[in-house]
C-alpha cells in the first residue's frame, strides 16, 4: 500500500504541533463498514500537567477520551491510518488539509486557506451551557437518555442540533412577556424531540403558559408521543394526527415548519399567513418544484449549467421568493443559518414576524416578477397555496 500522501500528512501534523498551530484532526470512514469505532476527534488541551493531546473516540454506543503525549501522537495517527481510517481532515490556524484514502491504498493529499485564522481550543471535557437539559422524564421516554438521566452517546449529535434549534427560537419569540399564554403549532412533528423540548423551554425558561401542538401523519407516533407527554406530566402538551396540507390551524402565535419536504413548507407558509400567526418558522427541504420550472431555461443560464450550482441556485431562487412573498402579506422576514454544516446538509431558517406596517406589494410584485422572469419561473407553489386560502393582499402604499 502506498504511503506518501499519509506520511505527507504526518509530516504537517508533526510541524503544526511543534510550532502550536494544530488546532484539530478527524479520522473517519472506517475500512470496515461494521467496524464499532466510527470517528476519531483529535486536538490538544491544556491539563494541569501540561499541554496533551487529546483522542476522542466515537463508537456505536459510547464515547471514550485518551490522553497522549505531543511527540507521540503522529505515530499513533499514523498507525490509525495505516490500519483503520480512509479519511482524514487536519485543521491548522490557516490550512484545511485532506486526505481520501481508497481500499487499495490509493490517496491525494489537499490544502486550502482558511478564511480568517482558526482559534486553538485547549480547554478538556469542555460542559456547554445548554437551554434544553437532558434530566426530564420525557427524555428518557424518548430514548434520548439512560436512567441515569445522560444523554445516551448515540444521540449526542441529535441533542445538540435540538438545543442549537431551541437557541434560535429562543432569540425569535423574544417578544412574548415572562409569565403570559403562548400557543404554538409545529407542523410535522415526527418524534416530537423538538416539540418537547421547545416546550419544556418556554416553560421553565421563558417561564410562560404555553400550549404546544405537534401535528404529524403517523397514528403510533402521535399515540407514542401524546402518551409520554401524559406520562411526563406535561398538561400543555398534545399531539393531534394530520397533514400540514389538511390540518385545521386553531387560533395561535406560532406556527413551527422544520424539513417540510418541497411544497410541504410552502402549505405551512400559507397556513400560517391565513391564520395570521405572529411568527413563522420554516427549515425548507427538497426544493424541487422550482427547480422543474427552472429546468427548461437551464440551457440559456450559465450559472444553471453545472450540476451542483444548478441545485444550489434552485434552493437560493426558492427561499427567496418565498421571502418577499412573506413580505407581501404582511411579514418582515430573515433567513439565516441556524445548524453546523457537519450535523445537517439543510442549515437555512426561514422566518417572519407580521407586522402592521403599511406594505408597498407593487414593489415586491416588481422583484418577483423580476426574479421569475430571470430564471424562467412561471408560478411559485406558495403563492397557489394562498390563493386556494383566499388571502387578502394587504393595500399597497
Amino acid at each position: 500500500m502506498t504511503k506518501e500522501p499519509i506520511e505527507g500528512l504526518i509530516v504537517i501534523l508533526r510541524e503544526a504541533i511543534t510550532k502550536n498551530e494544530f488546532v484539530k484532526l478527524i479520522l473517519s470512514k472506517p475500512f470496515k463498514k461494521g467496524d464499532e469505532l466510527k470517528r476519531l476527534t483529535i486536538k490538544p488541551v491544556s491539563l494541569k500537567n501540561g499541554f496533551k493531546i487529546s483522542f476522542q473516540y466515537q463508537y456505536q454506543t459510547r464515547d471514550e477520551v485518551k490522553n497522549h503525549s505531543l511527540e507521540a501522537t503522529p505515530e499513533l495517527v499514523l498507525e490509525l491510518m495505516r490500519t483503520q481510517f480512509l479519511e482524514a481532515n487536519l485543521f491548522t490556524i490557516s490550512h484545511h488539509h485532506s486526505l481520501l484514502m481508497n481500499l487499495k491504498g490509493n490517496g491525494k493529499l489537499l490544502t486550502k486557506p482558511v478564511f480568517g485564522e482558526i482559534k486553538q481550543d485547549f480547554q478538556h471535557d469542555k460542559q456547554k451551557k445548554r437551554l434544553v437539559q437532558a434530566s426530564g422524564l420525557h427524555w428518557h421516554l424518548l430514548g434520548m437518555t439512560d436512567q441515569q438521566g445522560q444523554v445516551i452517546p448515540s444521540m449526542q449529535h441529535k441533542f445538540k442540533q435540538i438545543n442549537k434549534y431551541v437557541e434560535i427560537l429562543d432569540g425569535l419569540i423574544s417578544p412574548w412577556a415572562k409569565g403570559g399564554p403562548i400557543s404554538v403549532v409545529d407542523m410535522g412533528a415526527g418524534k416530537g424531540y423538538l416539540t418537547f423540548a421547545l416546550y419544556e423551554h418556554l416553560t421553565h425558561k421563558k417561564e410562560l403558559q404555553p400550549t404546544v401542538i405537534g401535528v404529524e401523519m403517523r397514528p403510533d407516533l402521535i399515540q407514542k408521543t401524546n402518551s409520554i407527554a401524559e406520562k411526563a406530566g406535561l398538561s400543555g402538551l398534545v399531539f393531534s394526527e394530520g397533514s400540514i396540507e389538511n390540518f385545521k390551524m386553531p387560533k395561535t402565535d406560532i406556527l413551527i415548519a422544520l424539513h417540510a419536504c418541497d411544497t410541504a413548507t410552502d402549505d405551512a407558509i400559507a397556513a400560517g399567513i391565513a391564520a395570521g400567526v405572529q411568527l413563522i418558522v420554516c427549515a425548507p427541504c427538497c426544493h424541487k418544484q422550482i427547480r422543474r420550472e427552472m429546468q427548461a431555461a437551464s440551457k440559456d443560464i450559465p450559472v444553471l449549467k453545472y450540476g451542483i450550482l444548478f441545485e444550489r441556485q434552485a434552493e437560493i431562487i426558492t427561499d427567496t421568493l418565498r421571502a418577499l412573498i412573506m413580505e407581501k402579506y404582511g411579514y418582515q422576514s430573515h433567513i439565516q443559518e441556524f445548524i453546523e454544516a457537519e450535523h445537517t446538509p439543510k442549515n437555512v431558517l426561514l422566518s417572519g414576524y407580521r407586522t402592521n406596517k403599511p406594505v408597498n406589494t407593487n414593489l415586491i410584485d416588481q422583484k418577483i416578477a423580476q426574479l421569475k422572469a430571470d430564471f424562467g419561473i412561471k408560478e411559485h407553489f406558495l403563492e397557489k397555496a394562498l390563493q386556494l386560502k383566499g388571502v387578502k393582499i394587504p393595500d399597497s402604499i
